[in-house]
């Protein structure tokens, strides 16, 4: 391989597929990769990178000696707050004409934070196809932005329960079986 090639990336395409842009916390997506090569290499493999991220609004002082005062500085910090990389294929040799779609299958962690714009602060999730090849850079896939929701639950079937009354010995008051004192008069219950 020449020296300039080794900075250039492969004649060859990734598109990544998915059904919905919209996905619940605790779901799978699933997905396909597929690959178009129009240049021979070796690919290490083809995978998907999904990443959450945060992004916080920040702000400092910071002196500023032209003007001899404090000024202010806003800036964002950025975190990941998820990145996993799931394999679609291992190792490949592409030739010029290889094409193949890959299955995927991501699960959106449960316990992740769902998706969030706000002014000062944002949460996004972004997925991508990725062929990886070592000494060269990767071919990728546009990135795709994910919205991630709460998992929508029915609400709840209310039981009813049935509450025995019995007499208070003092005042003789209904008060529920499960008191250990009279709500009217405050006597301790016998057992």
């Amino acid at each position: 391989m020449g020296f300039f090639k080794r900075f250039t990336k492969p004649k060859a395409s990734v598109s990544l597929t998915i059904p919905k842009s919209t996905i619940e916390l605790g779901e799978d997506l699933k997905g396909a990769i597929t690959v178009l090569s129009r240049d021979e290499f070796d690919a290490t493999e083809v995978r998907a990178e999904l990443r959450c991220i945060e992004k916080r609004r920040r702000e400092r002082w910071v002196y500023n000696e032209k003007l001899r005062r404090e000024v202010r500085r806003v800036y964002w910090d950025t975190a990941t707050l998820h990145s996993d990389d799931p394999k679609a294929s291992d190792k490949l040799h592409l030739v010029p004409g290889f094409k193949k779609t890959f299955p995927i299958r991501i699960n959106i962690p449960a316990g992740g934070r769902e998706s969030f714009d706000g002014l000062d602060a944002n949460v996004s999730w972004s997925i991508k196809g990725v062929v990886a090849i070592d000494g060269r850079p990767d071919v990728t896939s546009e990135t795709t932005e994910l919205q991630v929701i709460r998992p929508a639950r029915a609400p709840a079937a209310v039981k009813e329960k049935e509450v025995i009354m019995i007499t208070c010995e003092y005042c003789e008051s209904l008060m529920p079986e499960t008191a250990t004192s009279c709500p009217n008069c405050g006597a301790p219950r016998k057992t």
